[in-house]
C-alpha cells in the first residue's frame, strides 16, 4: 500500500515536524512494515512555472509536425517578454494554460532544460507533459490546466504536487485494514495521540424508494449496496489532483468512472465496481456460479467459471466475478450516461480461491481476501456516486438498494493484565483499555476483566492474544526487554550433539568440506546407484506436494545428494574435491499407515501419539563423504597423492575414532560401490556385531550415471549406531615408563585382509600392547607369487615398570603366533 503523506495528513493532525522517514520508523515498530519512503520529485528543480500560450506558428518542411510557440511566463524569465519554445505536441491551442520549464530547470531523471537552436528557431525551455513532470503516465501530449489554476509566471512545483513523500507499506495478510488511507491514518493517529478524522464518518440519508432490484445469497455476501447516478458525462476528465494521487498510490488513471472507484477504494479500503446500467438486464443476483457458465472479463479473456466462484448475474447470466474482475459486456464506455455503483461484503475465502483459480490478483481481491470493513459499503458507494456527480455532471439517485444481513460481533473477554503477561512487561493500569479504545474497540470494564468488542474494520481480532498484540505493538516491541534465559548448570549440549560437532570438526580437519543438500531424490537417482529391485533403499516415502516433480521422494541414503554436489563442483573447474554431509535419512516402516488428523481443541491422547509414531518413518542420522582427484595436492613440497578407496575407509575410521569406537573392516559387495573395492564397516555393541556402513571406490556405472570423475570414492556410516557403540568414558592411564618397540614382517596370501592380520596381532600381544601400526606392504619376487609382505610396528609399555627385552620379545612372539594360526602368516627374516 502506497500512502502519500499529504493525503494522510488530511485525516490525521500530525505535528508539522514529523517527517516521512520518522513516521515510517514509528509505523514499522508498530507492525506496519514500511519498505521504502519514496521522495517523488526530489530531483525536480525550477524554474517550472505556469505559462499562457499566446501564439502558435506551424512550421513546415519537417518529417513531423513542429510548432513554434510564444508563451507568456510572466516575470519568471527575468525579462517579462514571451518565451519562444519549440514543441511537437498537437493537443493544445492558443490561450491554453500550460506548465513551462525554463532554462536552468531540471526534471525527473536528471533531464536538464536549456536554450538551443532547433528546427531553425531558438527554443528556450519546454512545454511539459504529465509524464515529463512525473505526475502520471500519459504520453498523449501536453498537460493543459483548467482556468483559474494559476497565473503565468507562478511556481507550479508546489501547487501541482510535483514533490511528495510516499510511504510504501508491505501489508501482511492479517492487516487488511491497512490497505486504505483510512486504516493507516487510524494507526498513525493512535501512535501520535493525534486527532483522527474518519472519512467514513458521514451520515447517509435514508433511501426515498427502492433502487436497482437485487437478490443476494446470504452465505456469500452479508451486505450489498447499489447506488445509481444518471446524466453522467462519459467524456468528463479526471481532475489533476485525483490523477496525481492515484499515480502516487501506484494506480494508473484510466477514466473518470474507473478513477473514482479506485480513489474511494484507496481512501476507505472498500473495493467498488461501476456498471453501465443500460447494459444490465433485469435484477442483479449475487450467487454461486453454475456448472459450465462462462464470462469474458475486462481483460478480454473468456473464463470458465467454477461453482465455488461468487458471481453477479442478471437475466443474461454472469456479468461479474465478485470481488475479482468485472465482465466486458457491462463495462462503462464512451457512451455510458447511467452508472450503477456496487459495494459488497463478500466471503473472503471464496474471493481468495477464485483469485488463485483464475490467476487474477487484483487490487479488489487483495483487499477482500484479507478482510474489509463490513459496515462501510453504504458510505463507500455514496461517496463514489457523489464524486461522479461533482466531477462528471451526474445526478445521484436518492433511491438505492441496501441489503444488510450482518450480525453484531460478540465481545471478547480478556484480563486487563493479559498483554503484560504475554510480553513479560508490567504495563501501567489502564494501558490495555486506552490502546484498544484508540483503535476503535468498544471496551467495558468489570474489575480486572475487559469485555472488548472489536470494530467492524478489524475482522482479524478474534481472541485475547489478538488484543494483546495490539496493546504490545502500540506500547512498542522495542520496549520489551531482552532477557536471555539462564541455563541451569550441567545443561549444555547433549552427548549426541557433542559427537556430531566433533565428527564435523574431525572431517574438516582431514580436508573435507561440509555441504547441506536437500533431502529429496527421484527414481532416477536410485537407478543411478545400481540398487537391486528388492533393495530396502528403494522403499522411499513419496511427498504429496514435492518441490520438484523429478525428486518426489525423501532420501533413504545421503549418497545421491553428495554425488550431485561433487559433479557440480567438478563441472565448475574444481578437480580435487572432498565433501561430507551429516543428516537424516528416512526409512518407512513396513505396514505403516497414515498419521491421524488430530483435533485442535485438545491435546493428543496416548493412543493417538502411538499412531503418529507408528506412521512416522525411521530417521537414522548418517555421515557421508565423497572424494575425487588428488587427496594430497602436489607442490614444491613434493608429489601429490590421488584419492583412493583407502581414504574413504580412513574417513570412516576417523569418525569411529572420534566416537571412541573400534571399527572392524571386511571386504564386501554392496551397491553403489565397486564389487572388488568395497569394505563393510562393523562395530561391536556388547556381544552383537553391528553393520554401520560401507566405504570404497564407486561402481563405474554409478560414476557414469552421476557424471563423476573416474575412481571416485565414497563412504556412508550410521552415526546413531556408532553412538550406541560408544563405551563409557574412562580416563587413560599415562605411564611414565619408556616404550619398547618391536617390528614384525609377515608374509601372507594376497587375499588376506590386512585388518585381519592387525587384529590377530593385537589380540595375541596381550595387555602390554599399546598400539599396532602398519608401515609397509610389499609384493614381489622375494615373497613369491600370490603372496604379500605386511610390516607392523608393535609398541609395548607397562604401567609399573620398565619392560625387559625378554618381556617385549615374548609378547611379540605371542602376537606372531596367533596371527600365524588365524591367517597363515609366516614371519620373515
Amino acid at each position: 500500500m502506497r500512502v502519500p503523506l499529504s493525503w494522510l495528513r488530511e485525516y490525521v493532525d500530525l505535528p508539522a515536524d514529523v517527517t516521512a522517514r520518522a513516521l515510517a520508523d514509528r509505523l514499522t515498530l508498530a507492525g506496519l512494515e514500511v519498505e521504502t519512503v519514496d521522495e517523488l520529485g526530489s530531483d525536480v528543480k525550477g524554474p517550472v512555472v505556469y505559462g499562457r500560450v499566446l501564439e502558435i506558428e506551424e512550421l513546415t518542411g519537417f518529417k513531423k509536425p513542429i510548432r513554434h510557440c510564444r508563451v507568456d511566463v510572466g516575470d519568471a524569465n527575468g525579462t517579462g517578454e514571451p518565451q519562444e519554445i519549440i514543441c511537437g505536441a498537437r493537443n493544445f491551442a492558443e490561450g491554453d494554460l500550460v506548465v513551462t520549464s525554463l532554462p536552468g530547470a531540471e526534471l525527473a531523471g536528471g533531464f536538464r532544460i536549456g536554450a538551443r537552436k532547433t528546427y531553425g528557431r531558438m527554443s528556450a525551455g519546454m512545454i511539459c507533459s504529465a509524464s515529463e513532470l512525473g505526475l502520471w503516465d500519459d504520453h498523449s501530449g501536453i498537460i493543459v490546466l483548467p482556468e483559474g489554476f494559476g497565473a503565468p509566471g507562478e511556481d507550479a512545483i508546489g501547487p501541482l504536487g510535483l514533490r511528495e513523500d510516499v510511504l510504501d507499506i508491505a501489508v501482511t495478510p492479517d492487516r487488511g485494514y491497512a490497505l486504505s488511507l483510512r486504516g493507516v491514518a487510524r494507526d498513525t493517529a493512535a501512535l501520535y495521540g493525534a486527532d483522527f478524522r474518519d472519512p467514513a464518518d458521514v451520515a447517509v440519508a435514508a433511501p426515498t424508494g427502492e433502487g436497482q432490484a437485487a437478490e443476494v445469497d446470504p452465505a456469500l455476501c452479508d451486505r450489498y449496496v447499489l447506488r445509481g447516478a444518471t446524466g453522467f458525462d462519459p467524456g468528463a476528465p479526471t481532475p489533476l489532483w485525483m490523477k496525481r494521487r492515484l499515480h502516487q498510490s501506484g494506480v494508473r488513471p484510466i477514466s473518470l468512472a474507473v478513477d473514482v472507484t479506485n480513489y474511494v477504494m484507496l481512501e476507505l479500503g472498500q473495493p467498488l465496481h461501476a456498471w453501465d446500467r443500460a447494459a444490465l438486464r433485469g435484477p442483479l443476483r449475487v450467487r454461486a456460479a453454475g456448472a459450465g457458465e462462462k464470462l469474458e472479463t475486462l481483460d478480454h479473456v473468456q473464463r470458465s467459471l467454477d461453482p465455488d466462484d461468487i458471481v453477479i448475474a442478471d437475466d443474461s447470466g454472469p456479468v461479474n466475478i465478485a470481488g475479482v474482475m468485472g465482465g466486458l459486456t457491462t463495462e462503462i464506455s464512451s457512451t455510458s450516461t447511467e452508472v450503477l455503483v456496487e459495494a459488497g461484503h463478500f466471503d473472503a475465502m471464496h474471493i481468495a480461491r477464485a483469485s488463485r483459480r483464475h490467476q487474477l490478483s487484483s487490487e479488489s481481491s487483495r483487499r477482500f481476501e484479507r478482510g474489509v470493513d463490513s459496515a462501510v459499503q453504504l458510505v463507500a458507494a455514496t461517496r463514489a456516486a457523489e464524486l461522479l456527480a461533482e466531477l462528471g455532471g451526474a445526478a445521484v439517485e436518492t433511491a438505492y438498494t441496501h441489503i444488510d444481513r450482518t450480525t453484531a460481533r460478540e465481545p471478547i473477554t480478556v484480563r486487563a493484565s493479559h498483554a503484560g503477561s504475554v510480553a513479560g512487561v508490567d504495563y501501567p493500569e489502564g494501558t490495555a483499555r486506552t490502546w484498544l479504545r484508540r483503535i476503535g474497540c468498544g471496551v467495558e470494564e468489570e474489575g480486572d476483566v475487559l469485555r472488548v468488542t472489536p470494530p467492524s474494520w478489524r475482522p482479524d481480532l478474534t481472541d485475547p492474544n489478538d488484543l494483546a498484540e495490539e496493546v504490545i505493538r502500540f506500547e512498542g516491541y522495542e520496549n520489551i526487554p531482552s532477557i536471555p534465559p539462564r541455563a541451569r548448570s550441567g545443561r549444555g549440549l547433549t552427548a549426541g550433539q557433542r559427537l556430531r560437532r566433533a565428527v564435523g570438526r574431525t572431517l574438516a580437519d582431514a580436508g573435507y568440506h561440509e555441504v547441506l543438500n536437500y533431502p529429496f531424490v527421484g527414481e532416477r537417482d536410485l537407478d543411478g546407484l545400481q540398487l537391486p529391485a528388492d533393495d530396502g533403499r528403494r522403499a522411499a516415502l513419496r511427498l504429496a506436494n514435492p518441490l520438484n516433480e523429478e525428486e518426489p521422494l525423501l532420501r533413504t541414503t545421503l549418497l545421491p545428494g553428495l554425488f550431485k554436489a561433487l559433479a557440480r563442483n567438478v563441472g565448475r573447474g574444481f578437480a580435487d574435491v572432498a565433501l561430507f554431509e551429516t543428516g537424516l535419512v528416512y526409512r518407512p516402516r513396513r505396514g505403516a499407515g497414515r498419521a491421524p488428523l488430530l483435533p485442535v481443541d485438545r491435546g493428543p491422547s496416548a493412543d493417538e501419539l502411538a499412531e503418529i509414531d507408528a506412521a512416522v518413518p525411521e530417521q537414522p542420522r548418517r555421515v557421508g563423504a565423497v572424494l575425487a582427484g588428488d587427496f594430497e595436492r602436489a607442490g614444491w613440497w613434493g608429489p601429490g597423492r590421488a584419492a583412493t578407496w583407502a581414504d574413504a575407509v580412513q574417513a570412516a575410521r576417523d569418525v569411529a575414532r572420534t566416537a571412541g569406537v573400534e571399527l572392524e573392516v571386511e571386504a564386501d559387495q554392496h551397491a553403489p560401490w565397486h564389487p572388488g573395492r568395497c569394505a563393510a564397516l562393523y562395530v561391536r555393541v556388547g556381544g552383537e556385531r553391528l553393520l554401520v556402513g560401507h566405504a570404497g571406490e564407486l561402481h563405474p556405472r554409478t560414476v557414469k550415471a552421476f557424471g563423476l570423475p573416474e575412481r571416485a570414492a565414497a563412504v556412508e556410516v550410521d552415526l546413531d549406531r556408532i553412538e550406541r557403540a560408544r563405551p563409557p568414558v574412562v580416563a587413560p592411564e599415562v605411564s611414565t615408563y619408556p616404550v619398547a618397540t618391536q617390528d614384525v614382517a609377515l608374509a601372507v596370501d594376497e587375499s588376506v585382509p590386512v585388518g585381519l592380520v592387525s587384529a590377530a596381532l593385537a589380540e595375541g600381544a596381550g595387555e602390554l600392547l599399546e598400539s599396532v601400526r602398519l608401515f609397509d606392504v610389499y609384493t614381489g619376487e622375494q615373497v613369491g607369487e600370490g603372496r604379500k609382505s605386511v610390516a607392523f610396528t608393535l609398541r609395548f609399555r607397562a604401567g609399573d615398570r620398565t619392560l625387559t627385552a625378554e618381556e617385549a620379545g615374548a609378547a611379540r612372539d605371542a602376537a606372531v603366533a596367533l596371527a600365524a594360526e588365524r591367517t597363515g602368516a609366516v614371519l620373515r627374516g
